[in-house]
């Protein structure tokens, strides 16, 4: 074992009897391991560039409408209160000479989502790194999620969901564009 993961084992192992519980409680004995090796699933988009993920281009062969992927399930954890926030995003965009495979825009979800996060700054993530690797016409993200700081703890509204959008390029500058790109996700 690494010096990383062992002194990450010992943190959790902290935390827990933080809590009140005794680390050497048969059920626990090994949850300091399993959390530690779990963070590399959840918070795996640390280790993933949006530019890589993007690379891999084809020409777009005059295909200038709206390229859109949409219902990607997204899972992402607050970095106010490290609970799980999950939802659907929407992603966008309108080619200008290039195009990427589909998997590509769920790759780029992940790429995001599997931080430390806030819901705003991962949607306007999600388009910058559209607009800076494909020089779209436009890009759009919307992501409606649900969020366990809300819903667990505080508040406690089960029912409630945050919705919030980011554009760029025609999408910001044509009311039609986005008009068609909002109808496109309610289908």
């Amino acid at each position: 074992m690494d010096a990383k993961q062992n002194e990450s084992e010992l943190r959790v192992s902290g935390l827990i009897e933080a809590m009140g519980e005794d680390i050497t409680r048969e059920g626990l004995h090994d949850t300091p391991k399993r959390v530690v090796k779990s963070w590399s699933d959840l918070y795996k988009g640390y280790g993933m560039s949006p530019k890589d993920i993007l690379k891999t281009t084809f020409a777009g062969e005059g295909y200038d409408q709206i390229v859109l992927l949409k219902n990607i399930e997204m899972y992402s954890t607050c970095e106010h209160h490290m609970l799980p926030f999950f939802g659907m995003a929407h992603v966008a965009y309108i080619p200008k000479t290039k195009v990427v495979g589909l998997s590509k825009l769920a790759r780029l979800v992940e790429c995001f989502a599997r931080r430390l996060q806030i819901q705003e700054r991962l949607t306007n993530q999600i388009v910058t790194a559209l607009d800076e690797e494909l020089q779209p016409l436009g890009a759009a993200c919307v992501i409606e999620a649900k969020h366990f700081c809300m819903i667990a703890r505080g508040i406690q509204k089960q029912n409630a969901s945050m919705t919030t959008s980011a554009v760029s390029g025609v999408f910001k500058t044509d009311s039609s564009a986005r008009s068609e790109f909002m109808e496109l996700i309610k289908k």
